[in-house]
């Protein structure tokens, strides 16, 4: 009988009982960052409870609940969302006495008014991005904390806005405060290393593409995946230093850069695959972006763009090179335009020198998805409100506010599901813990000390769970909900009924939530896909009219679309392959469109090429692949006895125009399926 090997049977042998422990600590032991991340949390929320207390506010719980909701890693992540918390508050507690002082005699005017007021602040939150719309959002269910907390009371509705507006100045001021005196890590230098990893990856990609072709659409998708989460960051860095507004634009450029330099090292590909026998001057032009794509130099990036500018205007010159060998020459020199942003902006993110441009960051959002995303907080306010009104629940306005808060909550997340999952989880541990903390921990005991010390395991605990992507949302309602519940107050109380119902009343509103999201308005995936390809072709059939709008703009923005769009996608491989294949065809076809448009416009004013542009628009227009490689031949014999900055100019029209030709050939049925144009 043959002896097993060796190997196999070492295989097998278990692992030592030490480093199987050690195994497990290492993954379920918090590390130091995140012990240091909770400490500033605790010590901040302590101090603001302590100082609320100082000065008497009604509701002290508030400034330590503002804490919480701050509670960020990162200092500029912080206070970008507190910059949004307070100018939401704000808003909100305008509108709070606006509604009281129109409707405070009359409750189902109040509601009603509360309820549109909740569903146009979640609308609009929809169409912004990261802390912008938070602070929309905010401004939403402000109204309710103020007016629907003081719907028994409105004479007290000014003292409430006001108690709630001290409450969260106090809790942004302490937060900055211990963000600074504690040295919180800055978000300017956990971005950087993501950037130049991109950086990185972008330039790998490209490699691949110029040794071995188009790498497809989920090669390409996946490196967007790379590149667009750290927008979020990018956006943040402003309020970290004095020149964070520098820093944060450099980031913003580079990451706009890194979305041209994938899609031009692509078209590049697509076009170089065909031509039957490259010139010198294409030879060349691939020679530099492998150049550049292996040790790009700054100084000689300089270099290669005025050698691809050369290029260029040589092949216009001549006026008889193939179209595809203009199309490889653009590309090329848009990647290394491109790649000159992209290190620029990276240098300004290290060092904060003010970066060559501030590109915009536009956030795709599909109209469908942000209306039903609004009528369902709204629905759902209503149905509840209705429903805890016939049923005569004391304290229903208390648990109305919960269910305005983290329906609002939920419709800002990816997943509302999801979220919805946590705050039941959430919300049930921390009226479990608060009530474990109040009654058998405190029992009648008045010292802020103590106090301190029995909420510190549960705000850790919270704080431990929030950095954890699948867990985040069980933390975030836990730190934020758990001070709510617990009640602090000088003296403390403890009237265990009226907790009990508190306690029961925010675990109803979160069963509410997760049934809501699951019945009223749901989108699925497949929903999804319709409505971002109903967008995608509004945003095309505009492009090929000409109300495009900027190049670069339009390039980040698809990408966008692209990103969530691939999030989307369900099916069999075969089907998201061919769903993210057409997709990226109605982002080039739609780009090449708006950039050929932008740049006819900028032609218009030489009287040579007045009668090849009209036919260039025309056939854009109609969506004529045959017109636009005319339209694109004609601009460029045009072109070719103009001087320098024309002929660059007509290169950068005609390759969008070959473009479009190449992408209405190859996609033809399926551009004839979407009723564009006559295709």
């Amino acid at each position: 009988m043959a002896e097993a090997p060796a190997g196999s049977v070492a295989d097998r042998r278990p692992e030592p009982l030490g480093d199987r422990v050690l195994a497990f600590l290492d993954a379920w032991v918090p590390k130091p960052a995140a012990w240091a991340f909770a400490l500033r949390i605790w010590i901040a929320m302590m101090l603001a409870l302590a100082a609320a207390f100082w000065l008497q506010l009604d509701s002290a719980s508030s400034a330590a609940t503002c804490v919480a909701i701050l509670a960020q890693p990162k200092r500029g992540q912080a206070i970008s969302k507190a910059v949004y918390r307070l100018l939401g508050t704000l808003v909100g507690a305008a509108v709070a006495l606006v509604f009281m002082a129109l409707f405070g005699q009359d409750r189902v005017l109040l509601l009603l008014s509360f309820t549109v007021w909740l569903g146009l602040c979640v609308f609009v939150a929809q169409f912004l991005q990261d802390t912008r719309a938070y602070g929309a959002m905010l401004s939403g269910y402000t109204v309710a904390i103020i007016a629907l907390g003081q719907i028994d009371d409105p004479q007290g509705t000014f003292d409430a806005a006001v108690s709630r507006v001290a409450a969260i100045v106090l809790g942004i001021v302490v937060i900055t405060f211990i963000n600074d005196a504690l040295a919180s890590p800055s978000t300017w230098r956990a971005l950087l290393p993501q950037l130049r990893a991109a950086w990185d990856q972008t330039r790998g990609y490209a490699r691949e593409t110029l040794a071995s072709g188009d790498l497809g659409a989920p090669r390409t998708a996946a490196l967007i995946r790379t590149i667009a989460p750290m927008r979020a960051d990018a956006s943040a860095i402003a309020g970290e230093l004095d020149d964070g507004r520098y820093r944060a634009a450099g980031a913003r450029s580079c990451i706009a850069a890194l979305y041209v330099m994938a899609a031009s090292i692509r078209g590049l590909g697509a076009a170089a695959a065909s031509l039957r026998d490259p010139s010198p001057a294409v030879a060349e032009a691939m020679a530099i972006c492998r150049r550049v794509a292996d040790a790009p130099d700054p100084d000689a990036l300089d270099r290669d763009d005025e050698r691809l500018r050369d290029l260029v205007d040589a092949a216009i010159r001549d006026a008889t090179r193939p179209l595809d060998e203009v199309v490889v020459l653009q590309r090329a020199l848009d990647f290394v335009c491109a790649a000159t942003f992209a290190q620029d902006g990276i240098r300004a993110v290290a060092d904060g020198h003010r970066p060559l441009r501030d590109a915009e960051l536009p956030t795709h959002r599909d109209f469908p998805v942000a209306l039903r995303g609004a009528l369902r907080v709204a629905l759902s306010f209503a149905v509840t409100a209705a429903t805890f009104a016939a049923l005569g629940l004391p304290q229903a306005s208390f648990a109305l506010v919960q269910v305005a808060a983290t329906a609002a909550l939920s419709s800002m997340t990816p997943d509302p599901k999801k979220f919805a999952n946590g705050v039941v989880v959430g919300m049930t541990l921390a009226a479990a813990l608060a009530g474990i903390a109040r009654f058998a921990l405190l029992n009648g005991v008045q010292g802020f000390p103590m106090l301190a010390l029995v909420m510190a395991p549960v705000i850790f605990l919270g704080c431990f769970l929030s950095l954890n992507p699948k867990t985040f949302g069980v933390g975030f309602i836990l730190i934020v909900f758990f001070p709510v519940l617990l009640g602090p107050s000088n003296p403390q109380t403890y009237d265990a009924l009226s907790f009990l119902l508190n306690a029961f009343l925010v675990v109803v509103a979160a069963v509410i939530l997760s049934i809501i999201v699951r019945l009223i308005l749901p989108i699925s995936p497949a929903q999804q896909r319709v409505f971002a390809l109903g967008s995608a072709r509004r945003a095309l059939a505009d492009a090929l009219v000409g109300q495009g709008g900027d190049a670069t703009t339009r390039t980040s923005l698809n990408a966008d679309r692209l990103f969530q769009f691939a999030a989307y996608s369900s099916g069999s491989a075969a089907v998201r392959q061919a769903n993210l294949h057409h997709a990226f065809a109605l982002a080039r076809l739609e780009a090449a469109a708006a950039r050929a448009h932008a740049e006819l416009r900028r032609l218009w004013s030489v009287k040579a090429l007045r009668g090849a542009i009209p036919r260039a628009r025309d056939a854009l227009a109609a969506g004529d692949d045959r017109g636009l490689e005319m339209a694109a031949r004609d601009l460029i014999r045009a072109a070719s006895s103009q001087d320098r900055a024309v002929r660059l100019t007509t290169a950068r029209a005609a390759s969008d125009l070959v473009t479009a030709s190449r992408t209405i050939a190859r996609h033809r049925r399926f551009l004839q399926r979407l009723d564009i144009a006559l295709f």
